[in-house]
């Protein structure tokens, strides 16, 4: 389970007279429970990665705080990330490396010996459809490809709680529906707590459990896509979406 309460972080930008205060999270509320996908919506801008690095102990809260399985993140960063797995929108794979490579450097930095490592990486490449990409340089691989892999880095040492980044970013139909079908199996056969940030309705729709809607920062609404069509009045969820992010959260 992760709990997010209160969340904040700003950013300064530039120096002195010049400089000029963003507050890119402004008071972030989240429960997402096991065996459950929670999707983070909002609008480009609205605070949704800021929000997932601080989850990922990538940036310390300037006030709030996100617990992992009871663990603040910011007290204990490597008892929660032992607990999660994280797949940024950067894919960040070494070109040089194969999959199999990448895959099994990431175990051996989780603690897996070389034998658990690689049992691991072989069950992953059933379960992900990455048997013919294993021994290939990732150099090369296609936006599918790479989030596969990406993905079975991020799950090596089978967390507990997932976190994902706009993952259906630059994927083809065929790659988003098979990412869909695994998270759906990661939540149904292995109970994971899922977290996933877009700004895309139809993922919304046909994918998570609940809905967290952000606007300028703050959570402005969440609920299921029915409970939040029926709480605007919509029959159609992007028109909830507007409603809730942009006619009810100016700033």
């Amino acid at each position: 389970m992760i709990r997010i309460e209160g969340l904040q972080r700003r950013f300064v930008h530039g120096r002195g007279r010049r400089a000029r205060v963003v507050q890119a999270v402004a008071g972030v509320d989240l429960v997402a429970a096991d065996g459950c996908i929670t999707g983070l919506l909002g609008s480009n801008g609205a605070g949704k990665t800021t929000t997932l690095r601080m989850v990922a102990a990538l940036l310390v809260p300037d006030a709030g705080r996100v617990v992992v399985d009871g663990i603040d993140v910011a007290r204990q960063p490597a008892a929660a990330l032992a607990r999660l797995g994280v797949l940024s929108d950067a894919r960040g794979l070494y070109p040089r490396l194969t999959a199999r490579e990448n895959i099994v450097y990431y175990a051996r930095l989780h603690g897996l010996d070389a034998a658990a490592a690689q049992a691991r990486t072989e069950s992953l490449a059933d379960m992900l459809d990455l048997r013919t990409l294993l021994d290939r340089r990732t150099e090369g691989f296609s936006q599918g490809e790479r989030m596969k892999t990406a993905l079975a880095r991020a799950l090596v040492h089978d967390p507990p709680n997932i976190i994902l980044d706009e993952p259906t970013n630059g994927l083809d139909v065929m790659a988003t529906r098979a990412l869909r079908d695994t998270l759906r199996r990661l939540r149904d056969e292995q109970g994971k707590c899922i977290v996933f940030s877009t700004h895309v309705m139809q993922e919304v729709e046909r994918l998570c459990d609940q809905v967290v809607v952000m606007a300028h920062g703050r959570t402005v609404a969440a609920g299921g896509v029915a409970e939040l069509c029926a709480r605007t009045g919509s029959a159609d969820f992007e028109q909830a979406f507007v409603a809730l992010a942009f006619d009810a959260a100016a700033p």
